[in-house]
């Protein structure tokens, strides 16, 4: 059973996901901090009890947006003990997902939150520590993609999404119609989605064939223009683009 503690200044939104959790059957004790400063103290009581002492905690859920020491920076001081606890970050703003993931968080949740989604991040803080019950797993849709959206999980048709660009171990899905940063590692996006016509053509950029406009040369320089964006093709990939854009014509 996970032993928890989350954090938030917003007491509503504090007491909403204690209650959440308390409703979860994988959370075995839970408490709440008021503020980032306070949650440090008791987490350092944690670590000087043990991992198996009587104040232990496994995993935080933390608010990003705080007066004083802000979630992020509580994150941050974290990673400097040995054994920390897992994080989990639960907040309104989708822009900080990035600089969680480089803090090594277990996950991003966004407000207001679901008990659905909350329960997935339960779910991998349960795995790492080594509780997760056996659940049995399906495979993903191959048509469409799940995306958060101020809390409510819509799904993106894989043939609309134009460009996928590398944000860390997450990826920000580009369609004509805006974007979604979904926690999905490019490379495994390459491989899922290589059958259907989506190709590597930098480091930090997937491309879906079918938008390319036009392939231009400069100087000894590639790029492609999708939609009204140009892109950059590093050389490496180049002549497989130029291959793959030949067959297609």
């Amino acid at each position: 059973m996970l032993r928890a503690l989350a954090v938030d200044d917003e007491r509503p939104s504090l007491e909403e996901l204690l209650y959440l959790l308390h409703a979860d059957p994988r959370i075995g004790s839970v408490e709440g901090a008021g503020d980032a400063t306070e949650a440090l103290r008791r987490i350092t009581r944690a670590l000087e009890s043990g991992p198996q002492g009587p104040e232990a905690i496994d995993v935080v859920f933390l608010d990003v947006q705080m007066p004083g020491l802000d979630g992020l920076d509580l994150a941050r001081l974290l990673t400097g003990f040995a054994r920390p606890p897992l994080v989990v970050f639960v907040t309104a703003h989708e822009d900080f997902a990035v600089r969680a993931f480089d803090l090594k968080a277990v996950d991003y949740v966004l407000k207001p939150v679901r008990k659905e989604r909350l329960a997935e991040a339960v779910r991998r803080a349960a795995e790492l520590r080594g509780n997760a019950p056996r659940i049995p797993v399906h495979e993903p849709d191959p048509d469409h993609i799940p995306v958060e959206l101020g809390g409510v999980t819509r799904f993106v048709t894989v043939n609309d999404i134009t460009h996928v660009e590398a944000q860390g171990d997450y990826a920000r899905l580009h369609t004509d119609r805006g974007s979604h940063l979904v926690r999905i590692p490019l490379s495994t996006l390459e491989d899922r989605w290589r059958s259907r016509g989506f190709v590597r053509i930098h480091r930090r950029h997937l491309v879906a064939l079918r938008h390319i406009g036009e392939l231009r040369l400069d100087a000894g320089t590639v790029s492609v223009l999708v939609g009204a964006e140009e892109l950059q093709v590093s050389r490496r990939h180049a002549r497989e683009l130029r291959d793959l854009l030949m067959r297609r014509a």
